[in-house]
């Protein structure tokens, strides 16, 4: 490669695998894509592939779940917010009147989606141990980042309120189309290859470092 690039760590996303056909979801789960981003990165997944095969450019994409949480001075700040967890910390701010949640109706023990979250400390030491994979010579690879467990949208809420001793109203509206009921890692193949295992993905420790994050920055990025 022109720029001497010979090791390449990828951040992919679950979002690669669709609507999931088994949970919990391992790598050979079959790759249909829902929506225009995991579209993106499946896209760069077949490129990568190509460029290994072409031209020897070694890889690890790593399949992001839920990423979450905050360190001490980065923390999650989207304009617009999507994310559940910055909106529900939102909502105990009172910086909105209610978290909204977009379906109660679902086949899971409190009717709401259940995903798999991964704190974003646990996401770097992965990317860490991707590169030093690769730098000992090891194969190109995809892996799963995830915990192998999943929390309810109401999980989180109620984790939220425990966390910051505060009430977050729900609004409750009418479910998503395409939203998808599980996503649930297997994050097998990650511990195999890499060694990694989650650290500090508990639901408390992601929202602990969020709420944290935000009382310090009350107005996120934006200028004060």
């Amino acid at each position: 490669m022109q720029g001497g690039v010979r090791q390449f760590v990828f951040s992919s996303t679950a979002a690669v695998y669709g609507d999931p056909e088994q949970i919990p979801i391992n790598e050979q789960s079959r790759k249909w894509p829902k929506n225009p981003y995991g579209w993106s990165k499946f896209f760069i997944e077949r490129v990568l592939e190509s460029y290994d095969i072409a031209y020897g450019l070694k890889f690890v994409g790593l399949r992001y779940f839920n990423a979450a949480g905050a360190t001490e001075k980065c923390g999650e700040d989207h304009r617009p917010e999507s994310h559940l967890i910055p909106n529900v910390l939102a909502a105990a701010l009172g910086r909105q009147q209610a978290i909204r949640v977009f379906g109660n109706n679902y086949p899971t023990p409190d009717g709401t989606p259940i995903r798999d979250y991964i704190h974003v400390v646990d996401l770097a030491d992965a990317h860490i141990r991707a590169l030093e994979h690769l730098r000992r010579g090891s194969p190109s690879d995809f892996l799963n980042l995830g915990t192998g467990h999943g929390y309810s949208v109401l999980e989180v809420i109620e984790c939220a309120r425990e966390i910051t001793g505060r009430n977050i109203p729900v609004q409750m509206e009418s479910p998503r189309a395409g939203d998808p009921v599980r996503l649930i890692a297997d994050p097998t193949r990650a511990k195999t290859v890499l060694g990694w295992e989650p650290a500090v993905s508990d639901m408390r420790s992601i929202i602990r470092s969020a709420w944290d994050w935000r009382l310090r920055n009350p107005s996120g990025y934006a200028t004060r």
